[in-house]
């Protein structure tokens, strides 16, 4: 898999804790890229060059005379994988959806490359995961918690070079097989407007057959939420299906005002547990300035655009924070609603509908 991130990094070393550093980077918004292996019970680690080397850019079909960030190999990869023209005509490779999975509080390399792994494993998709330095500061309890935050608004600018990036390359690759295949159309059906159109639609299926989905968990969507408001982030970024905030650990005050900034092709998810340990924790650290979390509270859901999903006294749900595995999956609701949407689906079923709420139940 592939991870982004705005931490300080060393190339030379490759297991996760020694490449991966636990500060961010120098400059605020750098990034680097590094591709991550499952070796036994370990993680291999490669941090890619800032500038691909010839061979790299040769691997991927990039001219080895040029120039070209790692985000061109990167690229080039996941869309092999997403669309499925990796493989060979004897071993065709399926295609995959794209998630974009940014983590929460006190995390360390090996539990989000664990979880990043899950995450693949579980729902079929192929995760790539941005990842800010929620390592606590080394601290515990309060101290690691206002840390974590301090670096999590930090990590701004760095996120919304994740979404600019991401945006340009999907679009540059897909202005240039958009060209291609008009002119093909052209040829074949340039007296028949209808097989013109017919032709087209199916031959941008074959090539793009996935969705792009983004997933936030706990402190990652007070990442997001700051994005949101600050002056960088341009809203009309149309990049995603499904954005799906599980268990935001963001006010649930005034949420709406930044939630309906989020744009995306299907629907906007957030998913409440009401019995949350996490976040039942995280509002007592701060006491009375804490307010109440937007993922354990079912009350003032006034977003016009956010889908909410209740999945609290669910079985095998519990006080979980991180219901979109372990345990919880042995409830096949559970295991349902996130293979749905985390593949760019529609989750919610309209017969469980809360009026009163304005909440789906599970």
């Amino acid at each position: 898999m592939y991870i982004v991130t705005n931490r300080i990094v060393d190339e030379s070393k490759h297991s996760e804790q020694e490449a991966f550093g636990k500060i961010p980077a120098a400059g605020p918004n750098q990034l680097r890229l590094a591709e991550v292996t499952r070796k036994g019970e370990a993680w291999h680690v490669d941090v890619l060059p800032d500038l691909l080397t010839s061979p790299m850019a040769t691997s991927v079909g990039l001219d080895p005379g040029k120039t070209y960030p790692a985000s061109a190999y990167a690229a080039r990869k996941l869309l092999e994988r997403c669309s499925g023209h990796g493989g060979s005509a004897k071993s065709p490779t399926a295609g995959k959806n794209l998630l974009l999975f940014v983590h929460g509080y006190n995390n360390d390399m090996t539990a989000v490359l664990n979880r990043a792994e899950q995450l693949e494993t579980n729902y079929g998709v192929e995760v790539v995961c941005f990842s800010w330095p929620a390592n606590g500061g080394g601290l515990h309890g309060l101290l690691s918690y206002k840390s974590d935050k301090r670096d999590a608004l930090a990590s701004i600018g760095a996120l919304d070079r994740v979404l600019e990036k991401m945006e340009e390359l999907l679009k540059e690759f897909n202005n240039q097989y958009v060209a291609e295949l008009e002119a093909k159309a052209e040829k074949k059906f340039a007296d028949n407007a209808e097989a013109w159109d017919r032709y087209f639609a199916k031959e941008v299926h074959k090539r793009c057959p996935f969705t792009v989905n983004l997933m936030l968990h706990s402190m990652g969507n007070y990442l997001f939420k700051h994005l949101l408001e600050s002056s960088t982030y341009s809203a009309d970024h149309l990049l995603f299906d499904n954005v799906v905030m599980v268990a935001a650990d963001t006010n649930n005050k005034d949420h709406a005002a930044w939630v309906d900034r989020i744009q995306c092709r299907n629907r906007v998810y957030i998913t409440i547990n009401e019995r949350d340990s996490a976040l039942k924790a995280s509002r007592m650290k701060m006491g009375e300035k804490q307010q109440a979390r937007l993922g354990h509270y079912l009350r003032k859901l006034d977003s016009r655009v956010a889908t909410y999903v209740d999945f609290t006294n669910q079985p095998h749900v519990g006080d979980s924070h991180a219901y979109f595995e372990g345990s919880a999956l042995a409830n096949q609701k559970v295991e349902t609603f996130f293979r749905t949407v985390l593949n760019g689906g529609i989750g919610e079923n309209p017969a469980r509908f809360d009026f009163a709420r304005n909440v789906y139940r599970l």
